[in-house]
């Protein structure tokens, strides 16, 4: 069976859109929003253009839709950064970001924030831990983790033009 088709979509000031196109080329999306919400799209197989259904999911609904989609998810030794306050999200760094062949420290993100970049995706690879001389290129992938209103105010940062 082949791999299914995803990809992902930065949604500047509202999240992330997945997109998701199963084996039998039906198509799927959730918008991850910042406040930690999500919102379903169910799109028509005779129409992929438009959508059929449309669910609002809190948080916690859509914690519990991961439990029924794949109980085996949670793991003792995996940080659940929701019970503790936090949040861990992906920020796209774009090619035309103020911060594209800067180093890392720069940003001041975690002195102005208290969020912290712990990963760096680029390309095929990830960077875990980069250090303060971390030169960021454009298209790279931040994994941040803080509290919500950390991780927004290091995403307005990041977003800098």
């Amino acid at each position: 069976m082949p791999a299914p088709r995803m990809s992902s979509t930065p949604l500047p000031g509202i999240g992330v859109r997945y997109d998701l196109t199963t084996r039998e080329h039906r198509r799927l999306s959730v918008v991850a929003q910042r406040d930690g919400g999500r919102t379903l799209h169910a799109y028509r197989k005779d129409d992929p253009d438009e959508c059929a259904l449309s669910v609002r999911l809190t948080a916690g609904e859509s914690e519990a839709l991961i439990d029924a989609l794949m109980p085996s998810h949670h793991s003792p030794s995996l940080l659940s950064t929701t019970d503790l306050g936090l949040v861990a999200e992906r920020i796209e760094l774009s090619s035309t970001s103020y911060w594209n062949g800067r180093v890392l420290g720069e940003t001041h993100v975690r002195t102005e924030t208290g969020a912290s970049i712990v990963a760096v995706l680029r390309r095929a690879g990830a960077i875990p831990s980069p250090t303060p001389d971390f030169r960021l290129a454009g298209g790279d992938i931040l994994i941040v983790i803080g509290t919500r209103e950390g991780v927004e105010a290091a995403a307005a940062i990041l977003g800098r033009e």
